[in-house]
């Protein structure tokens, strides 16, 4: 490929960057999806260990754009409750499904199955180009779009870039947008176990002393266990056979859930959060984690990335439909304006929680429990919360 004029580049085949194409169907929208992975990568893409709670309002985009109907039903699993335990306490806040009216908080979905049911459906769709194993070397603005230098030496010129590559973002970078990074020196593995005693669908959350755990109940007598260590003791960890790493979880879980088997690959993921300091420039506009990467302390990071790209296609279907420039800056402002009036709150909010239940001094650790215990015993609050982690719709 020499040279490629199309209408919407998009920059990343991640879930954001394929669900935006997704969401552009129908719309006679000429769209270009690149991709530095190759094909194989992206068309079969491999258990990662990651399991995504996804919200009511994600999954009525998910069912819009066909790829719920696609999940493996045995796959997906019922977030019914959650528990929040601090330090030594066994007892914390319990957020239970009738707090937020609803028969439950969500649904548990592995992020390569929803990898996989966005790309099967994107590359079946008409006016679609899949461009794996293209990675981008420069980005220039021009009349009428932008102009996207390829690493090959190919060109591609489109009226509006989104730039879906993560949170470490080439293209943001390339754009000139700046963003504030935070390296929380941590490290998360993900692996999947069994259990001994029956989870009942309730999530648990544990800020303990020098470590965070999540239990997330899977299907069955199983689940995935979230563990988020210093990288020091994170290499101990993982260099574990599976033995020994089974009795290690059991005692840092302090035998709440009996006896546990490792039964899966373990993953590491660093942690670091992102926030743009602009999701759009003219011409070009950030989804996903290149504009907002979320800890994972929430579970909110892929809920927010998908509803972004949901609100920036939106945005780019009526100025289709009106004719005017999908790629304009007043377009590409009220996307701006509008994301970053619903991401701002949750990523503040993460970050005090993180700053907040990562603080192992003497003094806070009272504080910790207290502030669990008050939201317990009102359940007003309860509600508020368990709506935010439902958003129902």
């Amino acid at each position: 490929m020499n040279r490629m004029d199309v209408d919407v580049a998009i920059v990343g085949a991640g879930p954001a960057g394929l669900c935006f194409a997704r969401s552009l169907e129908g719309s006679g929208l000429s769209l270009a999806v690149l991709e530095r992975q190759p094909l194989d990568a992206i068309a079969q893409p491999a258990f990662d260990g990651r399991e995504i709670a996804l919200t009511h309002a994600s999954r009525a985009i998910l069912e819009r754009l066909g790829l719920w109907q696609r999940f493996d039903p045995d796959e997906v699993s019922v977030l019914r409750d959650a528990r929040v335990s601090n330090g030594e306490a066994v007892c914390g806040l319990q957020i239970s499904a009738d707090d937020g009216r609803s028969g439950q908080l969500g649904w548990l979905v592995p992020n390569h199955l929803i990898r996989q049911a966005a790309y099967d459906l994107v590359a079946a769709q008409p006016g679609v180009q899949l461009l794996a194993g293209r990675g981008v070397a420069g980005v220039a603005r021009e009349a009428g779009g932008v102009a996207l230098t390829l690493e090959d030496g190919g060109t591609l010129h489109a009226r509006l870039l989104v730039a879906a590559d993560s949170r470490f973002s080439q293209v943001r970078r390339t754009l000139g947008i700046g963003a504030r990074s935070r390296d929380h020196g941590r490290q998360m593995l993900v692996t999947r176990v069994g259990i001994e005693r029956p989870h009942g669908h309730v999530a648990w959350e544990w800020f303990g002393y020098g470590q965070t755990l999540a239990l997330l109940p899977l299907n069955g007598q199983r689940a995935s266990v979230v563990l988020t260590l210093p990288p020091a003791d994170m290499a101990r960890v993982v260099a574990m056979d599976d033995a020994a790493f089974g009795a290690e979880l059991e005692r840092r879980f302090r035998g709440q859930v009996g006896a546990i088997q490792a039964s899966g690959t373990r993953h590491v993921y660093p942690l670091v959060s992102v926030f743009a300091d602009r999701f759009a420039v003219p011409g070009a506009a950030l989804v996903g984690d290149a504009a907002v990467g979320m800890h994972p302390v929430t579970a909110h990071g892929f809920n927010l990335g998908l509803q972004g790209q949901a609100t920036l296609a939106e945005e780019v279907l009526r100025a289709h439909r009106q004719g005017v420039g999908i790629g304009a800056m007043e377009v590409l402002a009220r996307y701006d304006r509008r994301h970053r009036a619903a991401a701002w709150p949750m990523y503040a909010g993460t970050r005090l929680v993180v700053r907040l239940y990562t603080d192992d001094r003497t003094r806070m650790r009272g504080l910790r429990t207290a502030i669990l215990r008050t939201a317990n015993r009102l359940p007003p609050l309860r509600r508020v919360i368990a709506g935010r982690l439902t958003q129902a719709v």
